[in-house]
């Protein structure tokens, strides 16, 4: 018998007198996998990426570090703190306890309060759900890869069956430049037209019926996240059986979310989403929703907009609206409201940049032989051993794309502005500097640019000499100035 190549069935005999079945080799850990795994060391847990630090990935897509950092689970917050730039943000303890309170508030008595909540703010006329009409099925199962499974699960036959069901704390998966990233939404509620809601719980207060519009923009865009997600769940469980399929079509459906290393399926409502408006960007107020979004169709088929089955109907087809349920204190009490916010625009913008981010199997690639981001903690695991040149060796084999807006964002913005200045680079002004001066990416071209007559003659040039002619002119008019430096 001939010995098949690596990764080719391998014939296995059934009994004496039948033919030979395939059977696959089971699966090897991949290089990647191996590779990442030294990266954050081998003793080290890998630190999970949750929405909020996937939307700010998606809003800097140009840096590689951040990218592989999270890709590999790294602790960025042990390690910020073991190169002596610790980060200066995060929520503090009674702020998540107060968090916590407020959410078991919102979804007791099995989340009917919520749905109803959540039927109020639609307002298309349909029947409210009455007592007992709101499913909770169980969503328990082993590890992150098993908790998305069974919520796939879920969500199908929740759809199916015609009728409300609340998700509460559901795990869903994305591809994150090659990496599978497990997200935990607040909730998600099921309609009886198959369309699913994306619930987001805040403690911020909401004042007569708007929220700080910095705030309500940051709970967009998490919430983009989860909608993207979700749309990957829709377009592998949407699809009707075909050809008399039962149970084990929804089986093989739940094998297509477990595997989370396969790309987002959710491409086909790229160009409706993206060219669809929303608002200015980052969401300034919530405005009420008084029609539902338009549906995602999995690939090849047609949605049809508010189509209503009867319960167990096998031709619901699965959709996430655009609109998400955001769930805040009322008036600084305990009370909850809600209004619905409108996510299409920040939906579309993290689509995009998440398709930007180059790949971490390239950036991991590309480093040098060795590197590796193990803080080598002690017994206790809380003592670093490792020396601090070491990380500050390996932490800058990795480019990174620092702006004063990573600061309440990233847990090594501290690290990467201390070394930006020191390297005097303009990205240390912002964006819009750095955008603005063009190819003069460091101070010493600047100044050298304002206050000499180089080569290059172009409008940025010309513009700096102004300025430094303006500056030296206001200056010669009051001799007692002093000269900032």
């Amino acid at each position: 018998m001939p010995v098949p190549a690596a990764g080719e069935p391998v014939p296995v005999p059934e009994a004496a007198g039948e033919p030979l079945r395939a059977v696959r080799p089971p699966r090897q850990v991949t290089g990647l996998r191996q590779r990442l795994a030294e990266l954050r060391g081998p003793a080290a847990v890998p630190h999970p990426m949750d929405a909020r630090a996937l939307a700010a990935l998606a809003a800097n897509p140009g840096c590689r570090r951040r990218a592989l950092l999270d890709g590999a689970g790294v602790d960025k917050g042990a390690l910020a703190s073991a190169l002596g730039a610790p980060a200066n943000f995060g929520q503090s303890q009674f702020a998540h306890q107060r968090g916590n309170s407020f959410e078991a508030r919102v979804k007791a008595d099995g989340g009917a309060d919520l749905v109803r909540l959540l039927h109020e703010r639609l307002r298309d006329g349909s029947e409210p759900p009455g007592p007992g009409a709101v499913a909770t099925p169980d969503l328990t199962a082993p590890g992150p890869q098993g908790r998305t499974a069974r919520t796939a699960l879920a969500l199908r036959e929740a759809t199916e069956a015609g009728r409300w069901a609340l998700l509460d704390h559901p795990m869903v998966s994305l591809d994150v430049a090659g990496s599978p990233a497990f997200l935990e939404p607040d909730a998600v509620v099921v309609h009886p037209d198959g369309s699913w809601t994306v619930v987001e719980i805040k403690s911020f207060p909401m004042v007569d019926g708007s929220a700080d519009p910095a705030k309500v923009g940051a709970a967009a865009r998490q919430s983009a996240v989860y909608t993207l997600a979700l749309e990957r769940v829709a377009s592998m469980i949407g699809r009707p059986p075909e050809d008399g399929g039962d149970a084990a079509d929804a089986a093989d459906a739940v094998d297509a979310v477990d595997v989370a290393e396969t790309a987002s399926g959710a491409r086909t409502a790229e160009a409706a989403g993206a060219a669809e408006t929303a608002g200015p960007a980052g969401a300034a107020a919530p405005a009420v929703a008084r029609e539902a979004a338009a549906p995602v169709a999995p690939a090849g088929t047609a949605a049809r907009e508010g189509s209503v089955a009867p319960a167990g109907a096998a031709s619901v087809r699965a959709r996430v609206r655009y609109h998400v349920l955001l769930v805040c204190p009322k008036d600084f009490s305990n009370l909850p409201t809600a209004e619905m916010v409108d996510v299409r625009k920040q939906l579309a913008v993290t689509r995009r940049q998440l398709d930007r981010l180059t790949r971490i199997e390239e950036i991991a690639a590309a480093l040098p032989e060795g590197t590796t981001f193990d803080l080598r903690f002690t017994d206790d695991g809380r003592t670093p051993t490792r020396p601090v040149e070491e990380l500050t060796a390996a932490v800058e084999a990795v480019d990174a794309a620092y702006a004063p807006e990573c600061l309440s964002t990233c847990e090594l913005a501290a690290h990467c502005r201390t070394r930006s200045r020191a390297a005097g680079r303009v990205e240390a002004l912002g964006r819009g500097v750095r955008g603005e001066l063009g190819g003069l990416t460091t101070m010493d071209a600047v100044l050298t640019a304002a206050m000499e007559r180089p080569a290059d003659d172009s409008p940025t040039v010309d513009a700096l000499r102004r300025a430094a002619a303006l500056r030296a002119e206001a200056l010669a008019s009051r001799p007692e100035a002093v000269a900032c430096r």
